[in-house]
């Protein structure tokens, strides 16, 4: 018997590629702790030639008596962003570098080499160069990008100016808090100044929350949007339409997975696998600029593993205050107005309820909505003409990340949830049951 840890600290990452067949970190028991530090997502991990997934996230960890058709709730205790300094914005894609897809088949335009060895040389959009003959390799660059500097608190972030963004470039690594077994590159090299002096309030949760999917696949792919990308692809990690549905959709980029927060993932493989990264210090619904302020830091949650629980995608348990106004838990003074009105109807009651999101994906929103709101039917034993229906007047559809994420989220009938097993959850989350 493999003895289980208590707390499993994650200080190491993949090359960008979940692969089920991967030797997993722990076990941590049931109810312990993972505390991981994670580095930043996107950008970083985009300019870096070797990294094969479009992110970098820790290596996964399994958990004690996960098992296929199970689920393990994360609960989100503590998310510290580490970072001085990061560098974003719209980006666009240089042809001939790559084989299908910029984010996992990189490849250098002069020798041809496949996820070829880099070096730095200077600062600036053309610093990263190819090892074997000197090339830059510049898959990505900036449409519009700025550079920005964060509190001690953690609190603002402000754009800099040329002259602060090249400074700051020059000394990447140290500002981006990037650590030694970290091997991307910053994009703070690319010292970009497009925005100056804009100020923004950080809020920071994780892009990149879940566990390993059954089928190899690129990290930032785990998902029904950047996953049909794989169907039918020329490089190495192509899928089927088939295997893409083995996907856990771990890359939500969904701005309510912050602390006290609860997500429910799917199991998929033996142990779970569960790994998180991308960790973002704040983004608008949409991330409508295709990329955010990727950050390094420290993230703890606590698993629990919940038992012949099968599902799709992720649900989560969000805020009280990230939740839509009518999907809000309903006050005391509401339910007494409202059994007052099912009196005076002749009701003998009113509907005990509570919220939860369902994560919906797909190549575009409207399939993403569709679904989610298949999972929410599944799983809630509803009709979806049913979840539409209380998706409009007790809560919302919510975008995560165009092109293709979303949140299904109502207020659902208490008995649904507890046949769903998910009753203890809304009880610890909002006092509810």
């Amino acid at each position: 018997m493999v003895k289980h840890s208590e707390r499993v600290i994650v200080s190491t990452y993949t090359n960008g590629i979940l692969d089920p067949e991967q030797e997993m970190l722990g076990p941590v028991r049931d109810g312990g702790i993972i505390e991981a530090m994670t580095m930043p997502g996107c950008w970083g991990p985009m300019i870096t030639p070797h990294l094969r997934g479009g992110h970098e996230v820790t290596r996964p960890v399994a958990v004690e008596n996960a098992e296929p058709g199970d689920a393990v709730a994360i609960k989100i205790r503590e998310i510290t962003v580490s970072s001085k300094a990061t560098a974003s914005g719209q980006d666009r894609v240089i042809d001939g570098y790559f084989l299908g897809d910029p984010f996992v088949a990189k490849k250098c335009p002069e020798c041809g080499t496949m996820h070829p060895s880099s070096t730095v040389e200077g600062i600036g959009q053309d610093a990263i160069r190819c090892a074997e003959c000197g090339t830059p390799l510049t898959p990505f660059q900036f449409e519009h990008g700025y550079t920005v500097v964060f509190d001690d608190r953690g609190a603002i972030g402000l754009t800099v100016d040329k002259a602060g963004a090249e400074k700051i470039a020059r000394d990447a690594r140290t500002y981006a808090g990037l650590s030694d077994s970290c091997t991307q590159h910053s994009i703070l090299l690319f010292a970009p100044h497009d925005l100056v002096g804009t100020v923004s309030r950080m809020r920071p949760f994780m892009g990149q929350l879940g566990t390993t999917p059954a089928v190899r696949m690129p990290d930032s792919h785990n998902a029904g949007d950047f996953g049909v990308f794989l169907i039918g692809a020329p490089h190495e990690y192509a899928l089927t339409e088939k295997q893409l549905e083995m996907r856990t959709d771990g890359h939500m980029d969904i701005d309510a997975v912050r602390p006290g927060t609860i997500v429910i993932a799917p199991v998929k493989v033996p142990g779970a696998g569960v790994y998180m990264g991308d960790m973002h210090a704040l983004q608008g619904d949409g991330e409508i600029a295709g990329h955010t302020m990727d950050v390094a830091g420290t993230v703890t949650v606590q698993v629990h593993v919940v038992k012949n629980r099968p599902l799709d995608g992720p649900v989560i348990f969000p805020l009280t205050e990230d939740l839509p106004y009518l999907a809000r838990p309903m006050g005391a003074g509401e339910r007494e107005k409202a059994l007052a009105m099912a009196k005076e109807w002749g009701l003998s009651a009113i509907e005990e309820s509570a919220p939860v999101s369902v994560v919906g994906t797909g190549a575009d929103l409207n399939k993403a909505t569709d679904n989610g709101l298949h999972r929410a039917a599944k799983l809630l034993g509803m009709s979806v003409p049913e979840v539409r229906n209380r998706a409009t007047i007790t809560g919302a559809i919510e975008i995560g990340r165009l092109p293709g994420v979303i949140q299904v989220t109502f207020l659902a009938p208490l008995p649904s949830l507890e046949k769903a097993g998910l009753l203890p959850f809304v009880r610890e989350q909002y006092n509810i049951g």
